[in-house]
């Protein structure tokens, strides 16, 4: 995306920062995109030094206690920063578009609040369980041998909730060698729906990048699983996540589909 660019060039142009500098200053950007109508009421204007002020009034964090000028640190408030937040509608509150909160209010009703607010936080972290080469309980253990608390999660038997250190799971050897893989607990409840046992042959149809493929694979390890996509580029990573999955997928294009 253009937010993991802009910050991908900021930290290659400031080495000062080191990798624990920059997954902090990432998260804050990304907490400032999810809330980029309400930062800015609250910081009373629209650049990200504003945007910045108004996060941390949200958080209940005072300003002057980070913009200090000392160090890296931001230089101190000036006068006009003082300056109480802009009023706020509901939508401007809850970061939705003018255009959405009609729809919004008749769709949702009373749960609409906490469905925006939900938007608003960093999504969780859900893992599947790889059945081709482990289980829930020893990959619960596999992960928490090496730092990283997983909880089940009931949308699926194969679903894990990560519960601290979600960076830490692409560099896990649990994940290097395939027992889990990073899959939303959503889609798994899916696969788990639309598993057919018994099938001699699957098509996942619109596979992207891979992830209900390699499920059907592990679910129903004795199908041949074919995923195809109109856009063959979505699927470049399948062969190598197959790889380390230990899945059988046939990877076709529409071209090679229809000759099929």
């Amino acid at each position: 995306t253009a937010t993991e660019a802009a910050l991908t060039a900021w930290a290659r142009s400031n080495r000062y920062a080191g990798s624990g500098d920059r997954a902090a200053i990432r998260d804050l950007v990304f907490d400032i995109v999810r809330r980029w109508r309400s930062t800015a009421a609250r910081g009373a204007g629209e650049t990200g030094r504003q945007r910045m002020l108004g996060l941390l009034r949200e958080r209940g964090t005072d300003p002057s206690t980070i913009f200090t000028g000392d160090g890296y640190a931001p230089l101190p408030l000036t006068e006009a920063e003082h300056a109480p937040a802009l009023p706020m509608d509901r939508a401007t509150s809850r970061d939705m578009p003018d255009t959405l909160i009609a729809e919004a209010e008749r769709s949702l009703g009373p749960d609409l609040d906490a469905v925006f607010d939900a938007l608003r936080e960093r999504a969780e972290v859900y893992l599947r369980v790889n059945l081709l080469k482990s289980d829930p309980h020893s990959a619960v253990q596999a992960l928490a041998a090496e730092g990283i608390e997983t909880e089940p999660h009931p949308l699926s038997p194969t679903a894990l909730r990560v519960v601290t250190n979600p960076r830490q799971v692409a560099q896990s050897s649990a994940f290097k060698t395939g027992l889990i893989e990073l899959q939303d607990a959503a889609s798994q409840a899916c696969v788990d729906f639309a598993a057919p046992q018994n099938a001699s042959t699957i098509l996942d149809f619109c596979a992207g990048g891979g992830g209900k493929a390699l499920a059907l694979a592990a679910l129903v390890p004795e199908a041949r699983v074919t995923a195809h996509d109109i856009a063959p580029a979505r699927m470049r990573d399948i062969p190598g996540r197959a790889a380390r999955a230990g899945a059988r997928i046939d990877v076709r294009s529409p071209q090679e589909l229809g000759d099929a």
